[in-house]
């Protein structure tokens, strides 16, 4: 099988992305809470460095629902019958997605406090 060309492979990339947005409803809200981030980014005039970590943890809770809807896509290509078995894969990889979004919001948390309280 062919490489396909690098231009192509952003396409796909980006396809990926969009169909995530289409059809995964949490892909949805996490979207929506990234962009949220982003106006309360300007909005606050937050420094270099806590732009940088809400952005990174924002971008995390994303790529890790991404991750796991693979993952939930792939064991039922495999089992498309319930097998506890599988049923366990997927919690381990909602898990995934729980603790980074805790994390994702405890890190806002301690960030917007002192843009908002001070």
């Amino acid at each position: 099988m062919r490489k396909p060309l690098l231009h192509q492979s952003f396409l796909n990339a980006f396809r990926g992305i969009f169909m995530m947005i289409k059809s995964e409803r949490n892909f949805q809200l996490e979207v929506a809470a990234f962009l949220i981030n982003l106006f309360l980014i300007f909005y606050l005039d937050l420094s270099t460095i806590d732009t940088i970590l809400i952005l990174t943890v924002s971008s995390g809770v994303l790529a890790a629902e991404m991750f796991n809807t693979a993952i939930e896509k792939i064991c039922d290509i495999i089992q498309p019958e319930f097998d506890p078995r599988i049923g366990f894969i997927k919690d381990i990889a909602a898990g995934a997605v729980l603790l980074m979004a805790l994390i994702s919001v405890i890190t806002g948390i301690l960030i917007y406090w002192k843009y908002i309280f001070h």
